[in-house]
């Protein structure tokens, strides 16, 4: 590790005395939170500009924010329970719908396959940054390929953002118009009870003052209850398995089901066998929904940073638990959520549950958990992107109030529009799992290490696998994304031969 004392900002990084860091740190860092989940505590970045520092030191506390260059103080339980934090989002509530498009045993080699390639990324990025001497996702991209590198990490880290504000959004689309219907105890189609207006409707009256707050000083408790809202999905959905019988009797159902969406009124018996092998046009959707489930890469190097004690196998072991951690849940929630509707689960398992039952306290507990961790994390996962649009119109550390309204105002109406007019979230959860979840699980950790670990030649065993890895996560992206448009332009024609129809 460089003690060299003219170069204070690398002694901030304390890397273990068997790794190496060779390069200096980055010229400035910016503050980007994991996509799709909560935020995590203890992050400490500098040189940000007036907006960001504001932010940062109301939720770091002026004490944590001052100590700079202090080592880190995060216990491995706690950094667990970030990390963990970290990785769980909306993507939860898409697993159900992927396994009932692949089968149970398709999609258990599926989400092994892509927890174990996470956390071989996590490797990677881990290595990279004791080699390339920076702890921010951006600035090793910066080092290895310029500017380029740079704009491709934060492009992707913006996309996922963004993707996740919409995913959150949806949320609130699908599950509030039955909240209001639950407690009005009515049945019909007002628009207050109509999701693209109530979307609006919580964008302007709750999400948009709380977006442009300078200071977030709820963002600590926002990340650790949403985490708890989806525990008690999980719990929910195990408990609802026993409770909802399969083949559904007729009298069995309280809600009208539209004729476009999937019918839950399984009466068969061949339609309650669950299926190991799936294949159907709806495959295609797994891997990006599971990958955008495991996204959480740029939340990666923070935490290491905040590490105590940290050393490269700490933080690795730190992954490695919260990966468990968050497998089982994973797959506690897709298979109890499909062993109850099987092939009538819907992309978003929540709402799928508004097809058996039109009121139900516990499930109404969960949709009014689940609605306001969502709420509150909006403007969470906004703050980065609106950071990251600041930095490329060069924008002056200046704080400018016109500035801060006018991108988180244009950002939102973005992602307002996103939501009522893309159809459904298996689409958010497609497009972005197969585009920037890609990149940041598969092809810039492998890009990086191949560049910035000089130590090891081309033809060694490290090198091989992390260009493998590569050429994998470029096949992964390239097909998911074909296979996922050539669907929409199939169901684009289909609808437009059953408009003709009529």
């Amino acid at each position: 590790m460089n003690k060299d004392p003219a170069n204070p900002k690398m002694s901030r990084f304390n890397i273990a005395p068997d790794m190496d860091s060779n390069s200096s740190n980055s010229e400035y860092t910016s503050y980007q939170d994991c996509p799709t989940k909560g935020p995590f505590n203890g992050i400490q970045y500098t040189d940000v500009d007036a907006e960001s520092q504001n932010f940062l030191s109301d939720h770091l506390g002026k004490k944590k924010y001052e100590a700079e260059y202090s080592h880190g103080s995060a216990s491995f339980g706690m950094s667990v329970f970030n990390l963990g934090n970290a990785i769980m989002g909306s993507g939860i509530l898409g697993l159900a719908y992927a396994m009932a498009n692949t089968g149970i045993a398709m999609f258990v080699i599926l989400l092994l396959a892509v927890a174990i390639f996470s956390l071989y990324s996590v490797h990677l990025l881990l290595k990279t940054a004791n080699e390339g001497g920076s702890l921010v996702y951006e600035q090793l991209g910066y080092k290895a390929f310029g500017i380029p590198g740079k704009l491709a990490a934060s492009c992707s880290i913006t996309m996922q953002n963004f993707g996740a504000m919409a995913s959150y959004l949806y949320i609130v689309k699908y599950e509030l118009p039955i909240v209001i219907k639950a407690f009005l105890d009515i049945n019909d189609n007002a628009w207050y009870t109509n999701g693209d207006y109530l979307v609006l409707i919580v964008t302007v009256s709750i999400i948009l003052p709380l977006s442009l707050l300078k200071n977030l000083g709820y963002l600590g408790y926002t990340s650790g209850f949403s985490l708890l809202c989806m525990v008690f999905f999980v719990i929910v959905v195990i408990y609802k398995k026993f409770q909802i019988p399969c083949p559904l009797p007729e009298d069995f159902i309280n809600i009208t089901v539209n004729a476009s969406q999937p019918q839950v009124n399984t009466t068969e018996e061949e339609c309650c066998k669950p299926k190991y092998f799936v294949f159907n046009s709806q495959t295609v959707y797994a891997v990006p929904i599971l990958t955008f489930a495991f996204v959480c890469h740029p939340a990666i190097l923070p935490m290491y940073e905040e590490l105590k004690d940290r050393s490269r196998r700490k933080m690795q072991n730190v992954a490695n638990v919260s990966f468990l951690g968050m497998f089982i849940m994973y797959l506690l929630a897709a298979l109890f959520g499909y062993l109850t509707f099987n092939e009538a689960v819907e992309p978003e398992l929540l709402h799928t549950y508004s097809k058996v039952y039109s009121f139900d306290v516990v499930l109404l507990i969960v949709r009014f958990a689940v609605l306001t961790a969502v709420t509150l994390t909006v403007p969470v996962v906004l703050f980065p992107i609106r950071t990251s649009v600041n930095q490329l119109l060069g924008a002056s550390k200046d704080f400018s109030w016109p500035r801060h309204i006018g991108i988180t105002v244009a950002l939102l109406v973005c992602v307002n529009i996103l939501v009522i007019f893309v159809p459904t979230i298996r689409d958010i959860f497609g497009f972005i799992g197969a585009s920037a979840a890609a990149m940041l699980i598969f092809i810039l950790p492998s890009a990086f290490y191949i560049r910035l670990v000089e130590k090891e030649s081309m033809r060694s065993v490290q090198k091989i696998g992390a260009l493998l890895f590569l050429i994998m996560g470029i096949i992964v992206m390239i097909s998911s994304m074909t296979l996922i448009i050539l669907d929409w332009i199939h169901n684009a024609g289909s609808s437009d031969d059953h408009s003709d129809g009529h």
